[in-house]
């Protein structure tokens, strides 16, 4: 790794560039993320991040995830620099993208600990909202191109992959047509303004350090002319509350912490919108689990659900049946 980023960095200066303690860091689900110092400009040794995308992995181009990063960046939302971008395999094994190093915890369970001692929850929520309503707030057509984008309707869009999902998935289970009929009579009209979306900024991607919220990390799945109160929803479900279910956000912050801060930077929340897409969002994570336990199955639902990855699909029927009950308002 240290003398494929050497010979990078080499090539695209005049001098020789030194890279030494390589480091694998722990984030990064799909994506390998490595920091290293280096001394680019002569100025010192800097602390720097490759993160490197393996083609099986790549949801859009290295090249377009820096883009994206940079313009957000520059509309106030707290991302890590881009320094370099390579697309070629030679040097790493992978395309990759060169980020300034920012120090904290991206671990969510670390960062639950972070948050506790520091006492920090309400600044962290509201910094996040903040983060996600200056996103919203610019226009996706600034974007780049390649980025993927949203039809014309994306909740019909999203019903009609559940549908075929739980079709072809987990047909026969009672609790995920009940939550498909639910979807189906509370459709909601095409959002009234479209965004820039991340899809995935929840606790795990954002670095936070006993300051609060530092970063916003994993660009890769950023959506063009979204419904912002997918990405307001996707991050109050309970699988990203790490045990702590009575937090909505994250497993630390209050609904309202998060909306105050949202709303500060220029974004309006939706409440039956934004029920509807935590619904959408709690199913197709569902829908998630039992691919991964079909993928290396070849079998009956009943298969599927009793596989490891399956085996949490119940869990998810009870989050659905607490979202769609009648007495329920969130």
């Amino acid at each position: 790794m240290a003398v494929g980023l050497s010979e990078f960095f080499t090539e695209r200066g005049d001098s020789p560039v030194w890279v030494g303690e390589v480091e694998l860091l722990t984030a990064g689900a799909r994506r390998r993320n490595v920091a290293f110092s280096a001394d680019l400009d002569g100025g010192g040794a800097r602390r720097l991040v490759a993160t490197i995308v393996p083609a099986a992995v790549e949801l859009m181009s290295v090249h377009a995830e820096a883009r994206v990063r940079e313009l957000v960046r520059a509309h106030g939302v707290p991302v890590p620099a881009v320094v370099a971008v390579c697309e070629d395999s030679a040097y790493v094994g992978a395309p990759f993208v060169v980020s300034e190093h920012v120090a904290g915890e991206t671990v969510p369970r670390r960062v639950l600990r972070l948050i506790e001692a520091s006492g920090t929850a309400e600044t962290v929520a509201c910094q996040w909202g903040a983060a996600m309503g200056r996103l919203h707030t610019l226009d996706p057509a600034t974007a780049p191109a390649t980025v993927a984008a949203a039809g014309p309707d994306p909740a019909a869009e999203a019903l009609a992959v559940a549908e075929r999902g739980v079709r072809d998935l987990l047909d026969g289970r009672p609790v995920f047509a009940m939550a498909l009929r639910w979807l189906e009579r509370g459709l909601p009209a095409p959002p009234p303004r479209t965004a820039l979306l991340h899809t995935d900024m929840r606790n795990g991607n954002l670095i936070v350090g006993p300051d609060g919220l530092r970063a916003v990390l994993d660009w890769e799945g950023a959506q063009r002319f979204g419904d912002p109160m997918r990405d307001v929803a996707w991050p109050a479900l309970r699988m990203w509350r790490f045990g702590h279910d009575a937090r909505e956000f994250g497993g630390f912050a209050d609904r309202a912490s998060f909306v105050r801060g949202y709303e500060s930077a220029g974004g309006d929340v939706d409440p039956d919108r934004f029920r509807w897409w935590k619904v959408m969002g709690t199913l197709t994570w569902g829908l998630g689990l039992a691919a991964q336990a079909a993928a290396h199955l070849d079998g009956s639902v009943r298969d599927i659900v009793m596989a490891a990855s399956g085996r949490r699909v119940p869990e998810i029927e009870w989050d659905l049946l607490m979202q769609i009950r009648p007495s329920a308002k969130t």
